[in-house]
């Protein structure tokens, strides 16, 4: 084991391929709470850190990939002086953008639900594989919340500043088919094949048959 935390793990599998696995203790979703993206960020320096891990899968021990942030914790948080709440936002971008920065392919297997943070968090990756039965979206704005782990920049990057106006106003949640369509999914496959699947892209990227930095 490569790292082990709560909520987060990183374990080498073959190839040199190694697996980002959200799977947060004593809950029944993920979801990214403080110790969830604190976790996050122990488990990429741990990945910076090894040198025998070529390309990453992201992953989820659970039915759903990541519900999103637990709005549990805003209530308080939203106590705090201004300049305390951007210092956490800071900081939570901060680990979002270390993985992103990672110079290895990226793959995330979307097993079920990805929404608000939990697609964020894909949108971070390079490529994105998609069960079937994945759903995803950005619904935080029904709670007067605009995307704060990077959505607003990303999502308009893959799909468009059009489709992403739209996905971000409206707070939909989103098909596996509609996902692919747009491009928010490179993939959808049956839903018992998506870490396989996701696991194989990572393979066709250190193989050199997709440029995974030009994606």
């Amino acid at each position: 084991m490569i790292y082990q935390g709560n909520a987060v793990s990183v374990q080498l599998l073959d190839d040199g391929i190694a697996e980002l696995k959200f799977d947060l203790q004593g809950e029944s979703v993920n979801k990214f709470n403080k110790e969830t993206v604190e976790d996050l960020g122990k488990a990429v320096d741990a990945i910076k850190g090894n040198s025998d891990i070529k390309g990453l899968v992201v992953t989820s021990g659970k039915s759903v990939f990541i519900v999103g942030a637990d709005i549990t914790e805003f209530t308080d948080m939203f106590k705090l002086p201004e300049d305390e709440i951007a210092g956490w936002c800071l900081k939570s971008n901060q680990v979002f953008n270390a993985f992103e920065d990672l110079d290895i392919p990226k793959v995330v297997a979307v097993n079920g639900i990805a929404l608000g943070g939990g697609l964020e968090m894909c949108l971070a990756a390079d490529f994105r594989v998609l069960s079937e039965k994945a759903q995803v979206g950005l619904p935080e704005v029904k709670l007067g919340l605009f995307p704060g782990f990077g959505g607003t920049v990303r999502l308009p990057r893959v799909i468009g500043v059009d489709n992403a106006v739209e996905w971000i106003a409206a707070g939909g949640q989103h098909k596996a088919d509609k996902a692919l369509k747009v491009g928010v999914a490179d993939a959808v496959v049956a839903h018992d094949k998506v870490n396989d699947a996701a696991i194989d892209l990572v393979k066709q990227c250190l193989a050199g048959k997709i440029d995974f930095r030009a994606k």
